[in-house]
């Protein structure tokens, strides 16, 4: 029998989601809370398979109390369940702990769903969040700071090290002018010095 705690300020579908989810085979929803100020201990207490939390809660935050929750149980997993799509809420869930994010637009049998991927060690989410989420590890190779050919090439050659008289014989101009250059470099990537500059051109895939 897997056992639920729900935690969600709707009283109606706090209570639907009880009833239905109790009329699931193998499912059993031991407690019900309006507020999850307490998170912590009643899971600690009751010792659920699976939480289920709404975010918009009185009194606090359920990202908050997915951080108390992964405290005072780090194995209990917890998956968000709400109306808020933007990413804010979404990382500092995940950060929090939580091990999935569905919407309350979602169908009962793809929340249904979504419990059994928690359960098998799975991390669900809306499709909706799963962009947001794979759009935010996207890093374009190319940039958008504008830089010349040969300031990319200058670039790289301060990735690989170079000092500035081993970039102006390499690229067979004055000390001089590797000074110029790199001056514009540090302007279009907004740093103030070789070391940032080298860091924002790996982070970035800039050359």
């Amino acid at each position: 029998m897997t056992s639920l705690v729900i935690f969600e300020d709707d009283s109606k579908l706090r209570h639907a989601l009880k009833v239905l989810l109790d009329r699931v085979e193998n499912y059993k929803v031991i407690g019900d809370y309006e507020n999850c100020i307490e998170a912590g201990d009643i899971v600690k207490k009751l010792m659920p398979d699976l939480v289920i939390m709404d975010i918009d809660l009185p009194g606090q935050s359920g990202i908050e109390g997915v951080r108390q929750i992964k405290e005072a149980s780090p194995l209990t997993p917890v998956i968000i369940h709400t109306v808020f799509e933007d990413e804010d809420k979404l990382f500092d869930s995940l950060c929090a702990g939580a091990s999935g994010y569905l919407l309350k637009n979602s169908t009962f049998p793809a929340l249904l769903t979504a419990l059994d991927e928690v359960l098998h060690g799975g991390a669900p989410m809306s499709p909706s969040i799963a962009k947001k989420v794979l759009k935010s590890f996207y890093k374009p190779r190319q940039n958008d700071y504008q830089l010349s050919s040969r300031e990319k090439e200058i670039l790289g050659w301060l990735v690989k090290g170079h000092s500035y008289k081993m970039i102006a014989a390499d690229c067979f101009i004055s000390f001089d002018t590797v000074k110029v250059h790199i001056k514009n470099i540090y302007n279009k990537l907004h740093v103030n010095c070789g070391r940032e500059a080298v860091a924002l051109a790996l982070r970035d895939h800039i050359v």
